[in-house]
């Protein structure tokens, strides 16, 4: 049987900053991310099965990184636990969407870590192939599981 792939696309917005950066970044500022996934596996070939003649029913793959990563993201700050951030997020009516992190916030880091939580939810005999985000329109990193092996 061949293999398929299927790919689905997300937005959020997320307020991030970079500690110990030695620009404009380390200051807190937003993006409109997109977020795409894609699976690889065989289509389902039971004829009985609702799902047949599909890799992964797009609206499973849509709850999966919905919840596992959009629905937290969207309209949050996420900043290192390195940065001295404690005076800053003590402001209970404008930070209560919020992540620290044990990496730096950065577009490649975060892309790894969302191909972490998705690959983790997967159902069986469905991969993950790739993860891009865009940061800006003219700015992703992508993580693909042959690189990383």
């Amino acid at each position: 049987m061949p293999k398929v792939r299927v790919t689905k696309e997300f937005r959020f917005e997320m307020a991030h900053a970079l500690w110990n950066y030695d620009g404009k970044c380390a200051n807190i500022h937003g993006h409109s991310y997109i977020l795409q996934v894609t699976v690889i596996g065989e289509p389902i070939t039971d004829e009985s099965s609702p799902k047949y003649g599909m890799v992964i029913d797009f609206g499973d793959l849509k709850k999966i990184v919905n919840d596992a990563i959009v629905n937290q993201m969207d309209h949050s700050l996420v900043i290192s636990q390195k940065s001295k951030h404690d005076a800053l997020l003590n402001t209970e009516q404008m930070f209560d969407r919020r992540h620290i992190t044990h990496y730096q916030p950065t577009c490649e880091n975060m892309v790894v870590e969302f191909a972490k939580i998705i690959r983790s939810q997967l159902p069986k005999g469905v991969e993950l192939f790739s993860v891009r985000l865009w940061e800006t329109a003219s700015s992703f990193a992508e993580w693909y599981a042959s690189d990383n092996e």
